[in-house]
C-alpha cells in the first residue's frame, strides 16, 4: 500500500503546485493486492492526512479494534499482562491489507496515477554516471527450457526523471540499490 500512498501524494503535491506530472506504477501481481494476503491492525493517522474523507469514499476500514489483550502464554495457561503503551489499539481498525491496497489503487487511479499490473521490474537502468534512469520489466513467455514460447513478449524500459522503489526492504531491486549506496 506504500506505493499507492506515495503515488497519490505526488499527484497531490503536483496539483498544489499547479504542475502536471505523470506517475506510473508497475505491479508484479496480476492485480493490485494479489500478493497481499494478510490482515492487520491498521492505525489510520497517515490515511487521515492523505485522504481526509476516506470514510466517505468507502475505505475498507470497517471493524474498529475494541479491546487489547496482552498475554504471556505458558504450556498450561495464559497470563494477562498490562498492555504496553505502544501496543494500545484504540482508534485502530482490523483490516484486510489486500482490500486496503485495492481501494488505495482505485484512489490513485482517480488521482490520475497509471497502474500497470502484471509487470515486475527485473532490473534497474543506470546512466553513465551511475544515476537511476528507470527500470526494465522482465521478458514474458519464456519456457522452462529458457527459450521464448509462442506467447513471448520482450520486457520494456520505463524511464523517468525520478524512480521510486516501493517494493519493500526485502525487494531484490531495493537490495541492489542499498548495496550500491554502501559501496
Amino acid at each position: 500500500a506504500g506505493w499507492a500512498g506515495a503515488a497519490i501524494r505526488l499527484k497531490q503535491l503536483a496539483a498544489a503546485a499547479q504542475k502536471e506530472i505523470t506517475v506510473c506504477v508497475i505491479e508484479k501481481g496480476s492485480e493490485v493486492g494479489a500478493h497481499i494476503l494478510s490482515g492487520a491492525v491498521f492505525e489510520p493517522r497517515a490515511l487521515n492526512e492523505l485522504i481526509p474523507d476516506w470514510n466517505d469514499k468507502g475505505a475498507p476500514l470497517n471493524t474498529q479494534a475494541r479491546e487489547d489483550r496482552f498475554l504471556l502464554l505458558s504450556v498450561r495457561r495464559a497470563y494477562r499482562l498490562p498492555t504496553p503503551p505502544q501496543m494500545h489499539n484504540h482508534g485502530n481498525y482490523i483490516i484486510s491489507l489486500g482490500n486496503l491496497c485495492r481501494w488505495l489503487a482505485t484512489q490513485a487511479e482517480e488521482a490520475g496515477v497509471e497502474i500497470y499490473p502484471g509487470f515486475a521490474a527485473a532490473e534497474v537502468l543506470y546512466d553513465d554516471s551511475g544515476g537511476v534512469l528507470g527500470v526494465a520489466t522482465g521478458d514474458m513467455g519464456i519456457g522452462k527450457d529458457g527459450q521464448p514460447t509462442a506467447n513471448y513478449t520482450p520486457g520494456v524500459e520505463l524511464r523517468g526523471r525520478e524512480t521510486l522503489f516501493a517494493e519493500g526492504a526485502r525487494g531484490s531491486l531495493t537490495k541492489k540499490q542499498i548495496g550500491r549506496a554502501h559501496v
